[in-house]
């Protein structure tokens, strides 16, 4: 298994654990808490993040940026696979912040292939 140096906290983990934040506040700020689906889905995904994000800047390994990925690409598929599209107060915030993520852990696990680091 590889793993990186993990003297240099890496920024993608910090936006991610932020992102993180934004979701499982966003069914209060963005008005849907009252919308089951979504708000159970936004709260599951965010603390999957959370936790993933908070692993990651104690010991980078490279499946939680790849972890982190699918979770994002949920986040932008689950309006249409929950039946929420019609639910925009809920559909934005699981896009944008789906899109951030998924973009976020491609840059780490891109940035991750092309910097030298210690192999296990």
């Amino acid at each position: 298994m590889l793993t990186a140096n993990t003297n240099a906290r890496r920024p993608q983990d910090w936006c991610n654990l932020i992102l993180a934040g934004l979701l499982f506040f966003s069914p209060w700020y963005m008005g849907f808490v009252g919308d089951f689906v979504p708000t159970r889905n936004a709260w599951i995904v965010s603390v999957a993040l959370a936790v993933i994000a908070v692993a990651a800047l104690s010991a980078f390994a490279e499946w939680e940026e790849w972890l982190n990925l699918a979770l994002g690409l949920w986040l932008v598929a689950s309006p249409w696979m929950l039946g929420f599209t019609g639910n925009l107060r809920a559909f934005w915030p699981h896009m944008i912040v789906g899109l951030l993520t998924a973009a976020i852990s491609g840059w780490a696990v891109w940035d991750y292939r092309h910097e030298p680091h210690a192999t296990a």
